[in-house]
């Protein structure tokens, strides 16, 4: 997970109140030091992976729920409402199996690698 001084760097350059991330599949809001305001949602259907390249790290949400996030501008300030619901996981996991992605059924099932 990127620490505020490498999100700081990525993002030199960037003039926007707001930034939307992805990729992580992990749920996060930072808040800079310039007031911007930094969200990742989180990830809809798969909640873990493992990933090899460029070097190996996994991500785990802990849970197989969907997640998505609301951001809104309250009072002058934006603000961030984190968001998971229930969804059919298991035809999903099921899918993944048929396709032979066991780590992904994993995954689906309980949102751990």
């Amino acid at each position: 997970m990127a620490t505020t001084s490498e999100v700081e760097g990525r993002l030199s350059g960037v003039d926007a109140a707001v930034v939307l991330c992805g990729h992580t599949h992990l749920a996060r809001e930072m808040r800079l030091a310039d007031g911007r305001l930094v969200v990742n949602p989180g990830s809809v259907g798969l909640p873990a992976y493992e990933e090899a390249q460029p070097h190996l790290r996994r991500n785990e949400a802990g849970s197989p729920h969907a997640r998505y996030a609301i951001v809104e501008k309250q009072s002058g300030c934006w603000r961030t409402q984190f968001l998971s619901i229930a969804y059919d996981w298991e035809n999903e996991a099921l899918l993944a199996e048929s396709r032979e992605r066991f780590d992904w059924a994993r995954a689906l099932r309980t949102g751990c690698g």
